[in-house]
């Protein structure tokens, strides 16, 4: 058998001389947000959950439309992700109204 002409390609990143990447450790280092907080979870930047009300007309239309020009398939896929953010409305006004009855109580 023939050996490789390029065999060194192979070991290719992984020898430390070679790493022109960024390893999970620089992410920390660089932008705090991103990494892990003293309490082991992750800042979820992403995610604006002040807006749930729009996400779920505009996945309700979506699914209208795509109803119409007779994709089911695809209208079913918007109204469970209408379904999804309705479930989180739900939750964030269960999540407000248990706050106010705890400030109430506490005054």
């Amino acid at each position: 058998m023939r050996p490789f002409k390029n065999n060194h390609k192979r070991s290719r990143g992984r020898g430390m001389q070679d790493r022109s990447f960024k390893r999970s450790n620089d992410i920390n280092r660089l932008n705090p947000e991103l990494g892990n907080r003293e309490n082991g979870y992750r800042r979820k930047s992403n995610r604006n959950n002040g807006n749930v009300d729009k996400l779920i007309l505009k996945y309700n239309e979506l699914a209208r439309e795509a109803l119409s020009n007779g994709d089911k398939i695809l209208s079913e896929n918007y109204y469970q992700y209408a379904d999804h953010f309705l479930r989180i409305s739900i939750e964030q006004k269960e999540k407000q109204k248990e706050k106010i009855q705890n400030s109430i109580e506490t005054n």
